[in-house]
């Protein structure tokens, strides 16, 4: 046991005449390790676009929100009779009437 463990730290089994199988396991590691680091990469990736594209969606539905809002103020009857007073207009006291027609057929 101390034996294969001083060999392992001395790093004899890579120079051995039957290291040949040694090395393509540590390339093979190695080449796995590349792989899951690159994908673990490109996963944090996308986390991150998707936070960022959850935040501007908020924002959009909360700008939204806010013109939606304003638009129902500005269509109030009481708003748009103080922007006529402004300008000169007042609303008409006799109510409208309306106007049928009857088809000549």
């Amino acid at each position: 046991m101390k034996k294969n463990t001083y060999n392992i730290l001395k790093g004899t089994f890579l120079v051995n005449d039957d290291s040949f199988k040694n090395w393509r396991f540590i390339i093979f590691i190695s080449v796995l390790a590349l792989i899951m680091i690159a994908s673990s990469h490109s996963a944090d990736k996308k986390v991150y676009k998707i936070a960022r594209l959850n935040n501007e969606a908020k924002e959009m539905r909360s700008a939204f929100v806010d013109g939606r809002s304003k638009l129902m103020r500005l269509k109030m009857e009481s708003d748009i009779a103080n922007k006529m007073k402004e300008k000169g207009l007042s609303q008409s006291v006799i109510p409208p009437k309306k106007i049928k027609v009857k088809s000549q057929n």
